[in-house]
């Protein structure tokens, strides 16, 4: 795959075809969308569609609950294999790092849900302690106003 049907002298492109090219989002107008919807942003600042990228800049793309800030290492408008578009950017060390710190919390959060269902046995074994903890319940409140 070549890199970039840009000419030589050409600066910068727009993020929207940057975005699209380096596979953050599957078309440009997905890309667009989430420019226009606050989900893009260079500098801690939001960008317009035509904002022009140029290499060394540093983006932050926020796609569901994941926020990557990349650095733009080389420009392409052509969308290619993955790997390849891998090489169009470099994610900053503190972004990885609070995605894994996010993914780990997420992970922690998660520890709750059981990761089976109840066999036969536990569903027999919660009834029996449901049954005799609803009889404590009835006989410590009353609901009588004898």
């Amino acid at each position: 795959m070549r890199k970039s049907s840009l000419p030589e002298d050409a600066v910068g492109m727009r993020i929207d075809k940057w975005l699209w090219a380096a596979r953050f989002f599957k078309t440009r107008s997905i890309a667009k969308n989430a420019i226009e919807g606050g989900k893009v942003h260079i500098g801690g600042e939001r960008v317009k569609v035509s904002r022009e990228v140029r290499i060394g800049m540093e983006i932050t793309v926020q796609q569901g609950i994941d926020k990557k800030t990349v650095v733009v290492k080389e420009l392409s408008d052509v969308r290619g294999p993955a790997p390849v578009a891998q090489t169009l950017y470099e994610e900053t060390e503190v972004s990885i790092a609070r995605r894994e710190l996010i993914a780990s919390q997420r992970k922690l959060h998660n520890l709750a849900r059981p990761d089976h269902r109840p066999s036969k046995k536990d569903r027999r074994d919660i009834s029996k302690f449901r049954d005799e903890n609803s009889q404590l319940f009835d006989q410590h409140w009353s609901y009588n106003d004898d």
